[in-house]
């Protein structure tokens, strides 16, 4: 009885491997350009580290990302999700295999003496105990690749579940270093100002000493204060933006935001923006998670269609069971216990259903076309968003060395109007301009610094940060 079954499930095992529904998938193509076109050159062997952020070389924003890869909810929500994607993978790829199950029983039953049957046993009923146990098998034969397309797109999709993990950790790896430079950049404009409310308040006094000494007019005493007012003002407005950014900055990291947490430095150099490797356009694709998500959703979305095409064939199922059953329990084992079937080998075909699976399968191929206008549109935005970038750096740059000319300059202009105002040459007026524009070109330079910081940590998100699939993992743990 067995032999026949073999041989069914042989002749099925092999059609349904050489036998898959469905277009295979094929990888979108990569972007025609050749270059980027803010870019000095790139090649495709151009990266940054998986941990891109330590290119600054600042051992507290290595401290911070670590803290934030560790307890930000952010990432660990992310991750909560991929476990469950890769635990439906795990429930579908089940369906693979046969379903087998065990069980066992014990029952007391009696009859009916007064039944047909009973009257004829000449009136008696049938009573005792009942023992079984067996097992039973169910397994569907894929002959047509239904089940294995089903598991291409749930493969697919914790794939996605991955790279979105990852994008996760992108997004918020460079939110925390731009929140960093923002607030170092903030430390560095109040240093600034501290040292200009000192120097506004020595020169009140001086300009209050000549008054006193009939050298100087009131009206330079008002100018003396209202600048050293206007310098108080400002620091005070600095202070205010770094208390925003530190908060935001905490939340990030998994921190409270009530608690500090970078001491402001009483003098803070700015460093040069570390060089970024730029790659290739046609090498974007394996560099951004974001759109490594798209290609895998891509994927899941083709495998659809197998599956939506399966509902049009012939779908053939094996159920099957073998155990004992005894009236004594002693008498379980014996040979004469032995129960079987196997079988119905079901085959099931569908005839008339209204139309349902043709738009079934026209709703995957739709959605199949929208997910790749999507992974378009996406590959565009990631492409502009390099540019930008680049752009921007570059930009930032060349503001930087065309500002250091205007601090030089308001620099020695103040020594000339310093000067000239000692002799009695010239009016407090001109002191008091002379001030107001070293003060401005001096936080000028100050926020270029930072821009260009921020520029940098914008093309290292662009390009990716360095990421490669299933890396990031390994950083989060």
């Amino acid at each position: 009885m067995f032999k026949p079954l073999a041989c069914v499930l042989a002749i099925a095992t092999l059609v349904s491997g050489c036998t898959t529904l469905g277009p295979d998938f094929k990888a979108p193509d990569a972007p025609a350009q050749t270059a980027f076109l803010h870019a000095d050159g790139g090649s495709d062997s151009a990266r940054l580290p998986a941990a891109w952020w330590t290119v600054f070389h600042d051992a507290t924003l290595d401290s911070l990302e670590t803290r934030a890869l560790r307890d930000n909810p952010g990432v660990q929500a992310a991750a909560q999700r991929l476990l469950q994607a890769q635990a439906q993978l795990g429930v579908v790829r089940a369906g693979q295999l046969p379903s087998v199950s065990v069980g066992a029983g014990v029952s007391n039953a009696r009859t009916s003496a007064e039944t047909s049957q009973g009257l004829a046993l000449g009136g008696r009923s049938i009573e005792g105990n009942n023992y079984s146990v067996g097992a039973s098998l169910s397994y569907e034969l894929d002959l047509w690749g239904r089940v294995r397309r089903v598991v291409e797109a749930s493969d697919a999709q914790a794939l996605a579940a991955q790279d979105d993990r990852d994008g996760v950790i992108l997004l918020l790896s460079s939110q925390v270093a731009s929140s960093y430079w923002q607030l170092r950049g903030l430390d560095a404009e109040r240093a600034i100002l501290e040292g200009a409310l000192a120097t506004r308040r020595e020169s009140e006094q001086l300009v209050e000493a000549r008054f006193n000494a009939g050298l100087s007019n009131e009206l330079d005493v008002s100018r003396a204060r209202i600048e050293r007012a206007n310098a108080e003002a400002d620091l005070h407005e600095v202070q205010r933006q770094r208390n925003l950014v530190e908060h935001a900055l905490a939340t990030l990291v998994g921190s409270t935001p009530s608690a500090p947490l970078i001491t402001a430095a009483p003098t803070v150099q700015l460093p040069q923006p570390p060089a970024i490797p730029v790659g290739l356009p046609a090498s974007l694709m394996g560099q951004r998670p974001d759109l490594a998500a798209s290609v895998a959703q891509l994927k899941a979305a083709n495998a659809q269609i197998g599956v939506a095409e399966g509902a049009f064939y012939p779908a053939l199922s094996l159920t099957g069971n073998f155990g004992y059953a005894s009236q004594s329990l002693n008498d379980l084992t014996n040979g004469g216990a032995r129960q079987f079937s196997a079988g119905p080998l079901a085959l099931s075909l569908p005839i008339f259903d209204g139309g349902r699976n043709r738009a079934n399968l026209a709703l995957a191929r739709a959605r199949y076309d929208e997910a790749l206008a999507n992974h378009q549109t996406k590959l565009l935005t990631a492409l502009r968003e390099v540019e930008d970038a680049l752009s921007d750096l570059q930009q930032r740059q060349q503001q930087g060395d065309v500002q250091a000319q205007s601090q030089q300059a308001a620099a020695r202009a103040l020594l000339v109007a310093q000067a000239r105002y000692e002799r009695g040459v010239s009016t407090y007026l001109d002191v008091t301009d002379a001030q107001r524009s070293t003060l401005a070109a001096d936080r000028a330079a100050a926020q270029i610094r930072t821009q260009r910081l921020l520029a940098t940590v914008a093309v290292a998100r662009a390009l990716g940060g360095g990421w490669e699939q299933g890396e990031a993992l390994a950083t989060v743990r």
